[in-house]
């Protein structure tokens, strides 16, 4: 496990967990105070390119080579000089061989001459244009026959791939911090790299707090519920390619909610809980973080998901950050998507990314008063005009996790926005794109 970075929590995370009153911020200011404490943990470790996929790239990969390494063709066709191209005037070659990919051609060509080639092979010395095929006429065999090409249908150097153009030996190929994706490795293989630096994977404790929660495989007792959030949780920072520690379901008690913080500051980078972070919860949670860190308490203007708890916390020489998450379900998912998940991402070294946003034709009215950001699920498809379209997904509590289930994307409705008529226009973050 790396160690983290000594956290230095900024006055723009608030007043102490302790003071009167909890600060209400917008979802913008909320982001961007947490952007601005974030800080890449340290470390590096080299992976195989095989396991790389969603690792945090440590450092820049260099091409050793230039690629393409020859000029080489893109079509298959026929090369020839394009010095041979005259203004409105037809042009016939001989050919004298064939070009395969792989080894260069061992003959010469001559004024006059040219030769099959196939996509890929280098292209003989002197010859820089290549015909398709298709704009071609061959009489006789095609690797010895008259090749005519008609006046106007290219020009000289065209269908010629050059050397190191999409890379030259030296230059940047993959920037550090970049994600790595099943192109960047496709990319680096083409290099002949083997392995690559990599940020160690940041290290998460989930868990959460509730003495009406119950693990899966206990009896559900009357007033009860099976903790969901634990689950969506773990599962979305799986997607980031973080490591979990799963710390199960804490009770409603100091002493106990103490030893499972030291527990996770001791094993992990970063502590996500969720629910105990709300006005009404007891206060030897807020007593609790004060001794332990500088943990501020928000109230965020948006819906769901107002409670939020952010700071770092300390035990035995160590650091964590901390981010509690308010308890409902749905409220803890949406929660992590709009603060967490971007804070995590740059601890872990990666390159900030915004969100892709898509702009959609709500189906139906949506009433919403200024001064708060408003994150509704949506369901996204193409309408039969062939624009994209969202509808809300059932009821939006922010228990109900089946309408999160069925959804597709978040209809984000901004801080000073008012109601969204039907057919009005909207912005949707994209699932796929929250989670990778």
């Amino acid at each position: 496990m790396n160690a983290p970075a000594s956290p230095d929590p900024s006055p723009a995370l608030g007043p102490s967990p302790v003071a009167a009153g909890d600060p209400q911020l917008s979802l913008d200011e909320a982001r961007a105070a947490i952007a601005a404490a974030m800080r890449p943990l340290d470390g590096l470790e080299h992976s195989p390119l095989t396991a790389a996929l969603g690792r945090v790239l440590a450092a820049d990969i260099l091409s050793p080579i230039d690629v393409p390494a020859h000029d080489n063709s893109a079509m298959d066709g026929y090369a020839f000089a394009g010095a041979r191209l005259a203004a409105g005037q037809p042009l016939q070659l001989r050919a004298v061989g064939t070009v395969f990919a792989g080894p260069p051609f061992q003959g010469r060509v001559a004024d006059g001459e040219c030769v099959r080639i196939m996509t890929g092979a280098v292209m003989p010395d002197g010859l820089d244009t290549v015909v398709p095929i298709e704009l071609c006429r061959v009489e006789g065999e095609p690797a010895s026959g008259q090749v005519h090409i008609a006046p106007g249908v290219l020009q000289s150097g065209e269908n010629r791939r050059r050397r190191g153009e999409d890379l030259a030996r030296d230059k940047p190929a993959v920037q550090a911090g970049r994600v790595l994706r099943p192109a960047d490795l496709g990319l680096i293989a083409s290099l002949g790299i083997a392995s690559v630096p990599v940020r160690p994977r940041l290290r998460v404790a989930v868990f959460s707090t509730g003495d009406e929660l119950r693990s899966l495989g206990q009896a559900l007792d009357p007033g009860c519920v099976y903790d969901s959030n634990r689950y969506a949780l773990m599962a979305a920072l799986q997607r980031l390619g973080m490591d979990v520690l799963d710390l199960g379901v804490v009770r409603d008690d100091p002493a106990a909610l103490q030893d499972t913080l030291e527990a996770a500051i001791a094993g992990a980078d970063v502590v996500l809980t969720s629910g105990g972070v709300s006005a009404g919860d007891a206060d030897h949670t807020r007593a609790l973080l004060a001794r332990m860190g500088e943990v501020a308490f928000w109230k965020v203007a948006m819906r769901p998901g107002r409670p939020f708890a952010f700071g770092p916390v300390q035990h035995g020489g160590r650091s964590s950050w901390l981010f509690a998450l308010p308890g409902n379900p749905v409220a803890a998912l949406v929660t992590f998507y709009a603060l967490v998940r971007s804070a995590l991402l740059q601890l872990a070294g990666a390159l900030p990314e915004p969100l892709p946003v898509l702009q959609a034709r709500c189906l139906q009215g949506i009433r919403k008063r200024p001064g708060r950001t408003e994150l509704q699920r949506g369901l996204v498809s193409r309408g039969d005009d062939g624009q994209w379209q969202v509808q809300v997904t059932g009821s939006q509590g922010a228990g109900i996790l089946r309408s999160m289930s069925q959804a597709n994307a978040l209809i984000v409705i901004g801080h000073d926005q008012g109601s969204v008529p039907a057919g009005g226009m909207v912005d949707v973050w994209l699932f796929d794109g929250l989670v990778g």
